[in-house]
């Protein structure tokens, strides 16, 4: 049960209230920003919300047991870092929040209304929706491991063992033309077979998309097609670093990376077509 602070108890039965919305969200790169939807900026617990950015939230849809929690935050895309481009990359993709109901007039009295994760972001010309998922949304994810095929091991982590790091997976080099953001042309990768670099990742260490990561779809020669297009602009002369992918498949794990000791798939497993054969007298 939701415990309300005294003060802001006797606030709610003054009959005059003076209350908003804040959001607090904690970005995955550890970033933290506030909101609200207060005409003026707040401050609390270490963080400003800002007040500038048309925020306004659904009603909470809450029940008893393990059901999730169903709330939309709705806004224009009118602060600093709140921006368009941002959103496209990602950067605020599964963002930790906080939902607080707070008096305006003393920042003391509030109550945490929800916590939960940033979920899907609609876009919009001149602003955004975005679903904000309750903690049972986490007990709705697999846990562990699956009985497949395919590995399920991330490429070049600790239970796969490949170090991406090698000459013999990674190379550098700088984009010679962009189309688009997505189809790019690139000084360095020539060398390697057709269909190397696909399903791997395409880092920028410069220009617009510093730091950010491209996964790509198709690399065939010099040229390289990611699946989404950068938020940023994409110039010639940018230095970028591209890693191999794999298609989690045993011959690949084996071949490729000469790794199949620390595959971490089912690869003889009986297939559908095992499961529905049936005896035959003359099959021995």
């Amino acid at each position: 049960m939701r415990q309300i602070p005294p003060a802001l108890a006797l606030h709610l039965a003054s009959g005059a209230t003076t209350l908003c919305h804040c959001w607090r969200l904690q970005l995955r790169s550890g970033e933290v920003m506030g909101f609200t939807d207060h005409d003026r900026a707040l401050t609390f617990g270490g963080v400003t919300f800002e007040a500038e950015t048309g925020f306004t939230a659904s009603e909470i849809d809450s029940a008893l047991g393990l059901s999730v929690d169903n709330l939309e935050a709705s806004g224009a895309l009118s602060s600093g870092r709140l921006t368009e481009a941002r959103i496209q990359a990602g950067d605020f993709d599964n963002a930790a929040i906080e939902l607080w109901r707070v008096n305006w007039q003393d920042t003391g009295q509030r109550v945490l209304l929800k916590r939960g994760s940033l979920g899907e972001v609609t876009r919009g010309p001149h602003g955004f929706t975005a679903e904000l998922r309750g903690l049972a949304h986490e007990l709705n994810q697999p846990r562990g491991r699956i009985f497949q095929f395919g590995c399920d091991a991330e490429l070049g982590d600790a239970r796969c063992g490949v170090d991406l790091s090698g000459a013999e997976y990674r190379a550098e080099g700088q984009v010679i033309a962009s189309t688009g953001g997505r189809l790019l042309r690139l000084q360095g990768v020539a060398g390697f077979d057709d269909g190397f670099f696909a399903r791997g990742q395409l880092r920028f260490q410069g220009g617009a998309n510093a730091g950010r990561v491209g996964l790509v779809k198709v690399h065939r020669g010099d040229m390289i097609e990611l699946w989404q297009p950068m938020p940023g602009a994409v110039l010639a002369g940018e230095r970028v670093a591209v890693t191999a992918g794999c298609d989690r498949q045993f011959a690949t794990c084996r071949t490729k990376f000469m790794n199949a000791r620390n595959f971490r798939g089912f690869p003889h497993m009986p297939g559908d077509d095992f499961v529905m054969r049936y005896a035959i007298r003359e099959e021995r």
